[in-house]
């Protein structure tokens, strides 16, 4: 029997056959089933599982990236750095289960280590980079990325003295970063010189934004600056502390002589710009201080108050690794520089610069 005689008696394309021949396309039970009567012989015949091809989960201790208390059954990306394994949680979406290497079955109050069921942790452990930050954009650097160089990149939300605790801790490949010196005006440099004076680090500019107040669409309580932060009508919901956005807000309050108990919704916390600006949108808040970018993501107003330099920070010894010389690569594309300018705002005419 030919195999255009064969495919027209299962009603499938002759390509088709020639592709379950070869291995390179496996059939429905369906067209197994009308494989296996047309040739007169069993499914089984036709078709067998070859040894080794069946990945089961095996447990992993690791320790969790997150800035909330890990919780069990929280689906986690895995990433090996060095000889230590980290995961992060995954953001849930309300229409889709995350994509995961597994999840959290025990985890630890105290000293934020876990035990993992993951899946296929070898093919983790290829090509992956963990990167911590609260850059809104960091998902389209990544997406480029891994379709550039097929490095994945594991994003853990984090704030920037967080994310560079974690990478002074060997937790992350590398760290984003926006805190300014209050002295100099100088962005990151200066934090790291006085946390880490025995370190030496590759500091990489990944863009400018401009950070300032975000409101509901049309700004229903015409909030225009600093000062409307501490009208009663007013909620607002802040950032965590460590993070450039709290410390950029407790700068201006001073600057406007206003205390932090006037601002109702100081001591409420959103972890990250997207959060918070979330927080706007399902008018939960009526006002927080994130990103041009956070604000053009839910359409929501914006109030430019400060621009800020957000650099990516790695060890000089991690710069030197293959991945992550594909990661610093997908910088310099005019492509990225695009998207960072049209979709986020961004000003990319520093991006791929080396700061230090």
């Amino acid at each position: 029997m030919g195999a255009s005689d064969l495919a027209r008696r299962v009603n499938v394309s002759r390509q088709t056959i020639y592709a379950i021949e070869t291995g390179t396309y496996v059939p429905n039970t369906e067209v197994a089933l009308h494989l296996a009567r047309e040739l007169e012989v069993t499914v089984d015949e036709l078709f067998s599982l070859k040894e080794g091809t069946q990945t089961s989960p095996e447990s992993l201790a690791a320790e969790v990236l997150s800035a909330a208390a890990p919780e069990k059954g929280q689906p986690v990306r895995i990433c090996q750095i060095g000889s230590r394994w980290v995961s992060v949680p995954v953001t849930v979406s309300p229409f889709f289960i995350p994509e995961a290497d597994g999840i959290i079955q025990r985890a630890s109050r105290t000293n934020g280590r876990a035990e993992l069921v993951v899946f296929a942790k070898e093919e983790a452990a290829q090509k992956r980079l963990a990167l911590a930050g609260c850059d809104p954009a960091m998902g389209l650097l990544a997406r480029m990325v891994e379709k550039i160089s097929g490095v994945e990149i594991v994003s853990a939300a984090a704030s920037s003295k967080l994310a560079l605790s974690w990478l002074k801790e060997g937790k992350v490949h590398i760290a984003g970063s926006h805190l300014e010196d209050p002295k100099t005006g100088e962005f990151n440099l200066p934090f790291i010189r006085k946390e880490f004076p025995d370190e030496e680090f590759s500091v990489v500019t990944f863009a400018r934004w401009e950070e300032g107040l975000v409101m509901a669409a049309a700004n229903p309580k015409r909030i225009r600056k600093v000062d409307d932060l501490a009208r009663k009508n007013v909620r607002f919901v802040n950032r965590e502390p460590g993070s450039g956005s709290r410390a950029l807000l407790d700068t201006l309050l001073g600057e406007a002589g206003l205390e932090s108990q006037k601002v109702q919704g100081y001591d409420r916390v959103a972890y990250g710009h997207l959060a918070a600006a979330y927080c706007v949108m399902s008018r939960e808040a009526d006002v927080c201080l994130a990103t041009r970018s956070a604000a053009k993501t839910f359409g929501l107003d914006f109030v430019p108050l400060h621009s800020e330099r957000y650099d990516l920070v790695m060890r000089k010894r991690t710069a030197d690794l293959p991945a992550v010389k594909s990661f610093l690569d997908v910088l310099q594309r005019a492509t990225l520089r695009r998207k960072l300018e049209v979709l986020a705002g961004y000003d990319t005419s520093q991006t791929g610069a080396v700061v230090a």
